[in-house]
């Protein structure tokens, strides 16, 4: 058969859609997903913007593994930040960062599972996750908390413990994003970021921790949008063969399923479009392709004819599109039978919130400057979120902290003084002589050192004489940097991270 007859075959076109996780808009399945996974697709991915609730969301992961019984239902869920799951009240675990920083791989393992029992309750199979990068660059505006640490040994350590975790509780692990997003000072969603090192450093600070969870394990590894010089030239790692086939395949030895990390990002099809980018990551090795949130079902069509008349014009194999086809089949058919308990994991412990808070750096100096200012008011800093998170509440914030430890937040909200981002006043509307001021501000942030109107903000505060402490609940400036480190900073800010900052504040010994 002719390459052109072959791309028309029907059999090619259901093969090219197998490799294919698109997106949705809406709260529930709409019409064209729930008839194409009845016609060869065989995943889906659900984002923030589908989510209302927990039973809506619920209802909604049923819906799809009913509509194709057997298909990858995958959710970007890490556990931290990045969560959809409890995307509109604050995710009840610590966190990437914070469990490295506990360090305790037995814990660490214990939250993977706790994760995957949460998503397989909701209909979930395929959780891409855990965030498997070195964040190596404090300045990484994607990155941060998500990571397991700074260190290769760290992350690798917890990295393999999460995947362990989260595969023994029935969920199918994908760590991303290979060969490493950690050394970055751009965001792959808006740009194309550059990492110009040598294969020396990536074998020794990128790659083991995705060695690490390929003996652990995982049957599935997301790719990175972001350009390697020095390995290829040319293409981001999503879309190079160098790096997917010789770095991943060949010297890690991996043979399960390469994940696309969402072709709709900047940093993959920013020049090139979402089908040229499609053609472009299979040919490179990729066998799934995470199409991102907006690309609806005239998209999606269009990226099929793209691949099909790329295959028919001898630009891309149709034996390349069968492999991948069957990479995703057997990642389908490595997934737990759907769960019937429809229970979320259970809410953490008094004990575990505890846990948490011990591990905030500049723990006895924020207890210390807490005891001596008992009425200090609360000035939250909102900066922008980046695109992996979202609009998720954080921190002493979340509805989810608030339920973990109820009487604290009411007394906290009653102390808070919203800062919009984005004022003009340096002051914060504070004036110089303001007695609720004098008592002392807390003021709490993400990335502060980050945020020039907040390192302005505090500047003038401490100017003015007011008592402040800071609170930094991102990943905080490295130690000699100007306007860091933080006073506290807690490297993440999850709901539970939120309940720890909330026992701190009142008091409550951890």
């Amino acid at each position: 058969m002719s390459a052109h007859r072959d791309a028309h075959d029907p059999a090619l076109r259901r093969a090219v859609r197998a490799t294919l996780m698109p997106g949705f808009a809406g709260l529930t399945a709409p019409q064209w997903i729930v008839e194409l996974l009845r016609d060869g697709l065989r995943s889906v991915c659900v984002y923030g913007q589908n989510v209302v609730d927990r039973a809506q969301l619920t209802a909604l992961g049923h819906e799809l593994q009913r509509a194709a019984p057997g298909a990858l239902v995958a959710i970007d869920e890490e556990g931290g930040e990045v969560t959809r799951l409890h995307y509109r009240s604050g995710a009840p675990y610590p966190g990437a960062a914070i469990l490295g920083r506990i360090d305790d791989a037995a814990y660490t393992e214990e939250i993977g599972r706790r994760v995957a029992t949460d998503i397989r309750a909701a209909g979930f199979a395929l959780a891409l996750a855990p965030d498997a990068d070195v964040n190596s660059t404090p300045e990484n505006p994607v990155i941060g908390t998500r990571s397991f640490g700074a260190t290769a040994a760290g992350a690798a350590r917890h990295t393999a413990a999460w995947v362990r975790g989260l595969q023994a509780g029935g969920a199918i692990a994908c760590p991303k994003h290979f060969p490493g997003h950690g050394d970055t000072t751009q965001d792959s969603h808006l740009a194309l970021p550059t990492v110009d090192v040598d294969l020396a450093t990536l074998r020794e600070r990128e790659l083991p921790p995705f060695r690490a969870a390929i003996e652990a394990g995982a049957r599935a590894i997301m790719t990175s949008h972001i350009l390697l010089p020095q390995i290829d030239r040319a293409a981001p790692a999503t879309l190079s063969r160098p790096i997917l086939q010789g770095l991943l395949r060949e010297e890690l030895g991996f043979t399960g399923a390469i994940v696309s990390d969402a072709l709709d990002m900047a940093g993959a099809s920013g020049e090139i479009g979402i089908p040229e980018a499609a053609v472009r990551a299979l040919d490179a090795g990729c066998d799934l392709l995470c199409l991102g949130t907006a690309t609806g079902e005239a998209g999606l069509r269009e990226i099929e004819d793209h691949v099909l008349d790329a295959i028919a014009a001898g630009r891309l194999d149709p034996e390349r599109v069968r492999e991948a086809e069957r990479r995703v089949a057997e990642l389908c058919a490595s997934a737990a039978p759907e769960h019937a308990d429809t229970a979320a994991a259970p809410l953490p412990s008094g004990a575990e919130i505890d846990r948490v808070a011990a591990s905030f750096a500049g723990l006895d100096h924020a207890r210390a400057w807490l005891a001596a200012h008992p009425a200090a008011r609360v000035i939250r800093v909102d900066a922008e979120a980046n695109l992996a998170i979202g609009d998720a509440p954080w921190g002493p914030f979340a509805s989810g902290a608030a339920e973990l430890v109820p009487g604290a937040a009411a007394s906290f909200g009653a102390r808070e003084l919203i800062r919009v981002a984005g004022s003009a006043d340096p002051g914060w509307g504070l004036p110089a002589a303001d007695p609720a001021g004098s008592a002392g501000l807390l003021v709490i942030g993400r990335d502060l050192h980050r945020d020039p109107e907040a390192v302005a903000g505090i500047a003038a505060l401490r100017a003015a004489g007011f008592p402040v402490l800071t609170v930094d609940m991102g990943w905080p400036a490295a130690p000699g940097v100007a306007h860091g480190p933080a006073e506290l900073a807690s490297f993440g800010s999850s709901a539970l991270a939120g309940a720890a900052l909330l026992r701190i504040t009142e008091g409550a010994d951890a």
